[in-house]
């Protein structure tokens, strides 16, 4: 009898972890999506200095965007020029390509910030920052503009979010005050 009951209740917690996994799976949802294709994201471990770092992140929400305004952008012959370097054309719903963006964007303020919590001192800072802001001033009305086409809530969200976004890094940039003339060194260095 108690190897019965034994049979019996592994029987019902075996069919309960059946029954409950696939919920489980469901709850934590689909695999979430990486906003960068395989060629930028090559690109960015590439980039050891922050600023070319900086440089990339800004260059893939600018394909994002094209990708959003012109939706022939992809058969374009400036996007066949940059698939060697770049990969392919970045595609998406219009709530995956905004998704992408404001992780984009996130993704080079936490790379800014990362610098930052290390060599506070370093000059590649406040250089990054304005690269991006100068990015997300371009970007800025090229997203508000797309407002009115936002039809679903999840677009509406993803917009927003990116907007945000791009806000926040013009304001931080705002902070930095003016740039500050080149060193000597910095001027041998480029020259």
């Amino acid at each position: 009898m108690n190897l019965r009951k034994l049979f019996v209740r592994s029987l019902v917690c075996i069919l309960t972890c059946a029954l409950t996994a696939p919920s489980f799976v469901m709850a934590i949802g689909p695999a979430r999506r990486d906003p960068l294709t395989e060629k930028e994201a090559d690109l960015v471990r590439e980039a050891q200095a922050l600023d070319k770092r900086t440089e990339v992140f800004a260059k893939a929400v600018e394909r994002r965007l094209l990708a959003l305004t012109d939706p022939d952008a992809a058969n374009s012959k400036q996007a066949q020029k940059d698939a060697e370097r770049w990969g392919d054309f970045p595609t998406g719903t219009r709530a995956e390509l905004l998704d992408d963006i404001a992780s984009i964007l996130e993704e080079a303020v936490t790379n800014i910030e990362d610098v930052s919590s290390h060599n506070s001192k370093s000059h590649l800072i406040p250089k990054s920052l304005r690269i991006l802001a100068q990015a997300s001033t371009r970007f800025l009305p090229q997203l508000a503009a797309l407002r009115d086409q936002m039809k679903e809530e999840r677009e509406r969200d993803a917009l927003e979010k990116a907007l945000e976004g791009v806000q926040e890094i013009i304001t931080a940039a705002g902070r930095l005050g003016p740039e500050a003339p080149p060193s000597e060194k910095q001027k041998k260095e480029k020259g």
